[in-house]
């Protein structure tokens, strides 16, 4: 006899919260000191740190210059934990303004509670994911060595937590006085090391380098002015890992003033302020941060305010590196869409390989496979169980390519719910949105529970009748989605259904959306025999099943370009692939 399994000790995000937070709104879990949640007066007394270096003035400052409404809704209850540690320097002045500035705006507008502490125990794991986002509030020196407390942090963003920081923070986690370096990840992670600046007022005329973007609508398209401590980024900092928002026009701006540290670049390139993804995480960066005034400033606090609302995760803003950006990129961005290799392609190679491979096709995106050996060096499948440094490898080696993995095959999902949250633990540590499986149709209600628990879409993936008895056709998999939670839905295998007779067009129709990804394929005749083309060339009618993905309104996770045919020398028609779909594209955006 088939049962349903339930899975009892799934504790949703607000339950947990629920239990941690206490009536006054101070954690319930062990007293981490320093810590205090935001209060509801609209002038609130601060804490010991802002009402000894903020004075009465200042504060009224800051209030006056709080923007009076979010830029959106959030999408649920948000929470900000603001970090003010210094570790061997006493620390920037605009530590308290910003603080006090950032409770009051999320006060203000409801978008969130901000949280402020000095403790680094507020990153062990258990407290952390009480959080939506980190700010680090510009942080100098090596603010904590514990291994477990960093690998939480790590696995906070990569997972999908959002992470803001200020000025300072770009020598975070180095050792104190001379900024050496202590954790490189850290660097990676936020997009630049280093505090190499001129005059502590230097005015710049500040150009934006994407005016449309959701994070600096607030200034003028043409740039601005502006006086404060800007640094210069020699190491780590690229155009091919961030998407830069504000920088110096060396154009319009004299240079003047005792410099402090090599602040020229050969290239020009001094960007201000970018964001990017790392994994699942929403992060932000701004150097101007260094001067009280920056924060009773109304356009620089409308920019802080989105940027706070981005990293917690409500205003949606687009994030691939600045020097990534094409025609046909922006085109697919316009439409919400994101072309990537499904690893399935390169599965003859190893998952670096495959990561290699992307990347030389100019594509941003890939998906994983959990029977994909992951290197030379690492001879293990791509599967839990890898550790906690094999992990960190694969991070880099995605990050120097410039490639985010967005989904993952796992074949069967099990219905035990400790067997099936390691599998969801695992998609958090490699910073996936969509997992691909089969599971048993009666773990169905269980894995959907995880899929909202941990924020990870669970795409059913379709192979022929005999191999996906259940799957198989996308009438099948609408019907088993009935009642069920948004995050189930399907992984749309285009070959098998061309293979099976069933119309690709009628398919996506009948899915809506619940089509969550899909594997793309052409072939060259319908039909069990079928064999993979490039797309537009075969009798898949690949242009109007696009076109009719657009028509419905449908995003999903990935275009996943998977191609499974002459295997060890696929490049030239997968790259004719990929020409096809940039022109698509570009007509759909117009």
């Amino acid at each position: 006899m088939t049962t349903t399994p339930s899975f009892p000790s799934l504790v949703s995000r607000r339950r947990f919260l629920r239990r941690l937070t206490t009536a006054t709104g101070l954690l319930a879990a062990p007293k981490l000191p320093g810590l205090r949640a935001a209060q509801p007066d609209p002038r609130p007394s601060p804490p010991a740190m802002v009402s000894a270096n903020l004075s009465g003035a200042d504060r009224d400052r800051i209030h006056a210059a709080l923007p009076e409404k979010a830029f959106v809704t959030p999408r649920r209850p948000r929470r900000l934990l603001i970090f003010n540690l210094n570790v061997n320097y006493g620390g920037h002045a605009s530590i308290p303004t910003a603080q006090f500035a950032f409770e009051g705006m999320g006060r203000r507008t409801g978008a969130f509670d901000a949280v402020a502490t000095r403790d680094p125990a507020v990153f062990q794991r258990e407290h952390l994911r009480a959080f939506d986002a980190v700010f680090f509030n510009n942080n100098v020196g090596n603010l904590f060595t514990d291994p477990a407390l960093r690998q939480s942090l790590i696995e906070f963003v990569y997972g999908g937590g959002g992470l803001m920081g200020v000025h300072g923070t770009s020598v975070a986690f180095t050792r104190w006085p001379g900024a050496v370096e202590d954790w490189p990840e850290f660097g990676l992670m936020l997009g630049a090391r280093g505090a190499n600046h001129r005059e502590s007022n230097e005015a710049v005329f500040i150009k934006l380098d994407d005016s449309g973007h959701p994070l600096t609508r607030m200034f003028p398209p043409r740039g601005f002015e502006y006086r404060d401590e800007f640094f210069r980024f020699q190491t780590v900092y690229s155009r091919h890992r961030v998407r830069v928002l504000l920088g110096i026009d060396t154009a319009q701006t004299r240079f003047s003033g005792e410099p402090r540290g090599n602040w020229v670049r050969a290239d020009n390139d001094y960007a201000l302020a970018w964001v990017r993804h790392y994994g699942r995480g929403r992060v932000f960066y701004s150097t101007i941060a260094h001067n009280p005034y920056v924060f009773w400033d109304p356009k620089m606090l409308s920019f802080y305010l989105a940027a706070a609302q981005y990293v917690l995760g409500d205003l949606d803003a687009p994030t691939l590196p600045s020097a990534r950006l094409t025609p046909a990129i922006r085109a697919q961005e316009k439409l919400g869409w994101r072309l990537g290799i499904e690893a399935y392609t390169f599965h003859k190679f190893t998952l670096f390989e495959a990561i290699d491979k992307t990347a030389q096709l100019g594509l941003p995106f890939m998906g994983g496979l959990s029977f994909q050996k992951v290197s030379q060096d690492i001879p293990k499948n791509f599967e839990p169980g890898l550790t906690d440094d094999e992990l960190r490898r694969i991070r880099l080696k995605l990050d120097a390519a410039g490639v985010r993995m967005l989904t993952y095959y796992y074949h069967d999902i099990p219905g035990n719910e400790a067997a099936a949250r390691k599998i969801f633990e695992f998609g958090c540590k490699i910073g996936i949105e969509t997992f691909m499986s089969e599971p048993a149709p009666a773990a169905l209600d269980g894995i959907g529970a995880l899929a909202d628990e941990y924020g990870i879409n669970v795409a059913l993936h379709n192979h022929d009748r005999n191999a996906s008895p259940v799957y198989w056709h996308p009438d099948h998999i609408a019907k088993l989605c009935e009642g069920r939670t948004r995050r189930l839905g399907a992984c749309a295998d285009v070959g098998y259904w061309l293979r099976a007779g069933i119309d690709p067009i009628a398919g996506v129709r009948a899915l809506k959306d619940r089509l969550l990804t899909l594997q793309m394929h052409d072939l060259h005749a319908p039909g069990p025999d079928g064999h993979d083309v490039p797309w537009g060339t075969g009798a898949g009618r690949a242009e109007a099943l696009i076109r009719e993905v657009h028509r419905l309104g449908i995003r999903p996770t990935l275009w996943g370009l998977e191609y499974s045919h002459n295997w060890l020398e696929s490049m030239p028609s997968i790259a004719q692939s990929i020409a096809f779909f940039n022109r698509v594209s570009l007509e759909l955006a117009r």
